[in-house]
């Protein structure tokens, strides 16, 4: 199944797609959130629930704001290439502030005094099962909810230069996260998965997850020997090469248009504000 959220920030409405069409979700729930997801999402018939209506509105985010966003860096080998580092030997782990998160046609706000915010097309992982030392990778992946498409908005002066040691300055501004549109569920995802990512109309990203160096069973597996995953939380997997970081193209600035897909999970199209 596939879930969206439709409506003004912070009043969107809960919506499942099926063979075509839009159902109301708020029959059954009132909203995509950690206790839907971890009850198992909706398992009736779609047909039993009332058309949507969601012509000309707003398409949100597809889950509720979650409890945490975890990131992973450097996780593609061509990225970790570009980024002039070895890839790396176990994965390289950052927050990201859950209030970044908008849908997947918000603007992206240009901070104050930013001159290097990038752009980054990523698989998202939003669980839907507590996660807590889990024992394998194969028992990591009964934790997922569904697969989202991200863009790990970064500034780089910020997340390199002024870290102090941490990403987290450079992921966490406002309007960092958009995600979306959909949320779509394990059994209409099949791997490997194409992520590519333009702006202004010219490419910049086209790559496979066949790239990843750590893939997402052995991800949950590893967050989980160090931090309690919960129902709702979301995780950016890594970026594929053909950031601006590497040299090859330009910083985002006010005016860009930035258009973000993988396969199966749908297109972003955001403008950049100053």
């Amino acid at each position: 199944m596939r879930y969206l959220r439709v409506g003004p920030p912070g009043a969107e409405r809960p919506v499942l797609y099926s063979e075509g069409s839009l159902y109301d979700l708020t029959p059954v729930t009132a909203d995509i959130d950690a206790a839907f997801l971890a009850a198992g999402g909706y398992r009736g018939d779609p047909r039993a629930l009332p058309p949507a209506d969601v012509d000309g509105g707003r398409i949100g985010p597809p889950i509720a704001r979650p409890g945490v966003i975890l990131c992973i860096g450097q996780n593609y080998a061509a990225h970790a290439a570009e980024s002039g580092a070895a890839p790396p030997a176990e994965p390289i782990v950052f927050y990201k502030a859950p209030n970044t998160v908008v849908g997947p046609e918000d603007d992206i706000l240009l901070p104050p005094g930013s001159g290097r915010t990038d752009w980054e097309v990523e698989l998202g992982v939003v669980i839907g099962r507590t996660a807590r030392y889990l024992s394998s990778p194969a028992e990591a992946l009964a934790c997922v909810a569904g697969y989202v498409l991200v863009n790990d908005v970064s500034e780089r002066e910020f997340q390199l230069d002024r870290s102090g040691g941490q990403w987290s300055k450079g992921k966490s501004c406002e309007t960092f996260n958009p995600l979306g549109p959909w949320l779509v569920t394990p059994d209409e995802v099949s791997f490997p998965l194409r992520l590519r990512s333009w702006v202004n109309g010219e490419a910049r990203q086209d790559s496979s997850t066949t790239d990843m160096i750590f893939d997402v069973g052995f991800l949950i597996w590893h967050l989980s020997q160090f931090t309690v995953l919960e129902p709702g939380d979301l995780i950016n997997t890594g970026t594929p090469e053909g950031v601006a970081l590497s040299g090859r193209f330009p910083y985002l600035k006010p005016g860009d248009v930035v258009e973000i897909e993988i396969d199966g999970l749908g297109r972003q199209r955001t403008g950049v504000k100053g």
